[in-house]
C-alpha cells in the first residue's frame, strides 16, 4: 500500500495543507511532505498521531475505500478482515463495519525484529491479547517482559507501552482493546 499517495488523499478529502495538518500534530510541515512522498516511512504510532489532526481513525484510513459484507455480519473470513497496520507491522482488524462498535479485536501479525516504534503508545482505555506464535517483548510502563504463545496480558491503554518482536519468527497475537482504537 502507498501509504504516502493515501494520507495526502485523505489529508487534501479533508481541506488541510500540509502545513495545517503539521501544526494540528506538533510537527514540521516537512514531516508530512517526507511521509506523502515515501521518503519516511511512519511507525503505527507516528501515523496515528498524524491521523488524529486530521481526524481519521487508523482502520477508516486503511479501509475507507474497502467495501466489506453487511455492517451487522456476525462472522468473518480471513479475507474479509482489512489489515489496518503499517511499517511491516500487520493488524487483521475483524468487525470493521460494525455499527457503534465497542471494541477493536486483531489478529496481529509481527515480522522477525518488528516493533511498533520507538514512541511509547498512548490511548484511552483497557487492551489486552494472547501471544499464539512466537516470542513478543511488551513494555508497560516501566515493566518489560518477553512473552511466548499462550502467555497473555492485560493492562491500562494511558500506561505507555510498546511492543517489540524479539525472536526469529513471525509473532501473532490476537488482542483487544477497548474504547476501539483502530
Amino acid at each position: 500500500m502507498d501509504i504516502g499517495a493515501r494520507l495526502h488523499r485523505v489529508r487534501t478529502a479533508h481541506g488541510l495543507s500540509q502545513r495545517e495538518l503539521a501544526k494540528r500534530v506538533g510537527v514540521t510541515n516537512s514531516t508530512i511532505s517526507l511521509i506523502e512522498q515515501n521518503k519516511v516511512s511512519p511507525s503505527v504510532s507516528s501515523l496515528k498521531k498524524v491521523l488524529d489532526g486530521i481526524p481519521i481513525s487508523l482502520a477508516d484510513f486503511f479501509t475507507q475505500d474497502l467495501q466489506l459484507g453487511p455492517a451487522d455480519a456476525p462472522f468473518y473470513a480471513a479475507d474479509e478482515l482489512p489489515d489496518v497496520g503499517s511499517d511491516g507491522i500487520h493488524y487483521y482488524l475483524v468487525g470493521q463495519h460494525r455499527p457503534q462498535r465497542q471494541m477493536c479485536i486483531l489478529r496481529e501479525v509481527m515480522p522477525p525484529g518488528s516493533d511498533t516504534g520507538t514512541a511509547m503508545l498512548v490511548h484511552e482505555g483497557e487492551e489486552g491479547g494472547v501471544v499464539v506464535a512466537g516470542e513478543v517483548e511488551i513494555t508497560v510502563g516501566t515493566q518489560v517482559r518477553v512473552l511466548r504463545a499462550g502467555e497473555g496480558y492485560y493492562f491500562e491503554s494511558r500506561v505507555p507501552h510498546r511492543f517489540r518482536n524479539v525472536g526469529s519468527e513471525a509473532v501473532v497475537i490476537v488482542s483487544a482493546n477497548t474504547p476501539a482504537t483502530f
